[in-house]
């Protein structure tokens, strides 16, 4: 069940932070204000990647091994989040192209783990 819920919960998370990113490197480009919508999106985005990173880890802790792999880039999706809110501060300058490309690289994440699902060293 869990493991149900956190497979389809991945890939909507996976879809939304690709879509956000993309809105924002889209405002970027089109010297376009990305507004509150995008300030929403963007902490959203970034929560269901927490959650779901949550989510692998219990599975984990329950006794499934999804494999190396699937874990090193789910715990990459948490240092990415990391540090992104330590360097907030220097994110603010041009937000729509730097929060756009970290949910971009966070959603690469995200299917790059669904790829290594159960590929170890």
């Amino acid at each position: 069940m869990l493991g149900d819920i956190h497979e389809v919960t991945g890939w909507v998370t996976i879809v939304f932070t690709g879509l956000v990113g993309l809105w924002g490197v889209g405002a970027a480009i089109a010297k376009a204000e990305a507004g509150p919508w995008f300030a929403l999106g963007t902490i959203a985005g970034l929560f269901m990647s927490v959650v779901q990173t949550g989510l692998g880890l219990l599975l984990y802790w329950q006794g499934l091994d999804p494999g190396s792999f699937h874990l090193f880039y789910g715990i990459v999706v948490l240092f990415a989040v990391a540090f992104a809110y330590i360097y907030k501060a220097q994110l603010a300058a041009n937000p729509a192209l730097r929060w756009g490309l970290l949910l971009l690289f966070v959603s690469g994440l995200g299917l790059r783990a669904w790829m290594t699902f159960g590929a170890s060293l």
